[in-house]
Parts: structure tokens; C-alpha cells; sequence
């Protein structure tokens, strides 16, 4: 059983990327489950809408998960409650809209997978405490009691806090991945207890950018250039970036896990 994780979706470029290589990954990989961060894959890189969520569904992907953008387009409050295949993270304040975890069943019905989306707390948004919400996740949804599998996104901006939560959740679920930096690290690997992990899995969207947005206008407006414009998404060719984790169905636990960078300018 093979479980995609794609990085933020940026824009555009993002979008376009997934539409296009989406479908090949899947065959060529015999894929079962697919996950993809959507909070930037809104036309100005912030939010996510009802159009562009399902038209990922319809492409193919099992599960949205998102993070601090979560809201910035206003009809995703109303659309997160009736729609759960889109998450928000988990330790938001409580009563906000829609839900942070949950469990699908993959598209042949055979396993049951649970889908966990937090988000850190240093240098982000106020929210509550990520680990004490992960303590309490960890307890009602359990692998191989409650689901077949579990993968985690992590949104968060801070190296130390996301390996702490992957350690933390290690031997508990199949998988933990980072979110938010938008630059894959090199540190794809499987835990001591048999959690696939990568600190950040980077972004789908165009690289020959900052962080996916128009390189010329942020430098522009790190330098206060008086010309400077309110940040917009780089069009350019997008890379596909993410990983493939490959379980072992009796345990719940992964086999091995690798990195996939698929197209654009970012070299493999």
C-alpha cells in the first residue's frame, strides 16, 4: 500500500502541476491514498476555494489538509463544515469551523486511513498548544485499533519543533511530514520505531521564485523599493514535490518512504 504526500500547493503554477503529472505519478507508482496540502493553492497563493478543492477530488486526491491560510478566503468556513475531506489544523481554537482529523477509507474500500493536520506553534498564528493536542489525538485514534494507517501533517515554520513532533509520534503513526517552508529537505527517512519522516516536503509550484512567490517584487520589497506591490505568486513551470510512503499492512507502520520531485526547475 503507497500513500502520496504532496507539499503546499502555490498558486497557479501549483495547480496546473498537479493537473498535469497528478495522474502519470499515480499509475507509474501504483499510488492508493493521496494527500495534498491546498492553503496556498488559491489564485494569489493565500486560501483555498470549493472550485479548486474539487477539482483536486476530481483529480484524484483522497484528502486536502492546509494550515495558517486556512481562512483567507471566507467561503471556506462555510464549505469546511460540510466537505471532510478538507482539514484545518487540529489545535485551532476551539469552535472553529470544519475538523482537524479524520478517517477515510482508501478508494477500493480495503483500508482505513486516518489523516492528522496540526499546526505549530512558534512563529505562527496564535493556536493552542500543538503538543498537548497531539497527546490527545494520539489516544483516540489508534494504529491498527482504529485505522489501517495514519499520516500527520505538521504545518509549522521552526526545524526543531516539527522533528520533536515526528520523534513524538514514532512508532504511533505511518507517517509524519512538515509543511509551510516551501523548500524540501534532505532528510527523508524511517524513524527508530517506523514513522516515515521528512522536516519539511517542500512545495508544488514554481521554484525560480521565493518561496513560490514573484522573485523580482520580493526583492523589491526587501530592499522597500518604492515600486514594490503586494506579493503575488510566480507563474512559472511548477515542480510536483512531496514524498511516497510505502507501508507494511500488518504493523500500519512504513516500509520505506522517498522523496519526489517531479518537474520544474528544482533538479531530483
Amino acid at each position: 500500500m503507497k500513500i502520496l504526500v504532496l507539499g503546499d500547493v502555490m498558486g497557479a503554477s501549483g495547480r496546473n502541476a498537479l493537473n498535469k503529472k497528478l495522474p502519470q505519478i499515480i499509475n507509474s507508482n501504483a499510488i492508493d491514498f493521496i494527500i495534498v496540502n491546498g492553503e496556498n493553492s488559491a489564485d494569489d497563493g493565500k486560501g483555498i476555494t470549493q472550485d479548486i478543492a474539487e477539482e483536486f477530488f476530481k483529480i484524484g486526491v483522497d484528502v486536502i489538509t492546509s494550515g495558517n491560510h486556512i481562512w483567507d478566503k471566507q467561503e471556506t468556513a462555510n464549505y469546511i463544515n460540510i466537505e471532510n475531506r478538507l482539514l484545518r489544523p487540529a489545535n485551532l481554537v476551539e469552535g472553529s469551523p470544519g475538523r482537524g482529523y479524520e478517517k477515510y477509507f482508501t478508494k477500493n474500500k480495503k483500508y482505513k486511513i486516518g489523516v492528522v493536520n496540526l499546526m505549530g506553534n512558534v512563529f505562527m498564528r496564535k493556536t493552542e498548544d500543538v503538543f498537548q493536542e497531539a497527546k490527545k489525538i494520539s489516544k483516540k485514534m489508534v494504529l491498527k485499533k482504529d485505522v489501517d494507517f495514519i499520516v500527520v501533517d505538521f504545518h509549522g515554520e521552526i526545524t526543531s519543533e516539527k522533528m520533536a513532533i515526528g520523534h513524538f509520534f514514532d512508532g504511533q503513526v505511518t507517517c509524519v511530514v512538515g509543511t509551510h517552508t516551501h523548500v524540501p529537505t534532505a532528510d527523508t527517512r524511517v524513524l527508530d520505531n517506523g514513522t516515515a519522516y521528512q522536516t519539511d516536503i517542500g512545495m508544488c509550484g514554481d521554484y525560480n521564485s521565493v518561496i513560490g512567490m514573484n522573485k523580482e517584487n520580493s526583492i523589491k520589497r526587501f530592499l522597500k523599493d518604492k515600486d514594490a506591490v503586494k506579493h503575488f505568486p510566480a507563474v512559472g513551470e511548477g515542480t510536483l514535490s512531496g514524498i511516497i510512503v510505502e507501508t507494511n499492512t500488518e504493523t500500519g507502520l512504513a516500509k520505506n518512504v522517498v522523496r519526489l520531485i517531479d518537474g520544474g526547475s528544482l533538479i531530483k
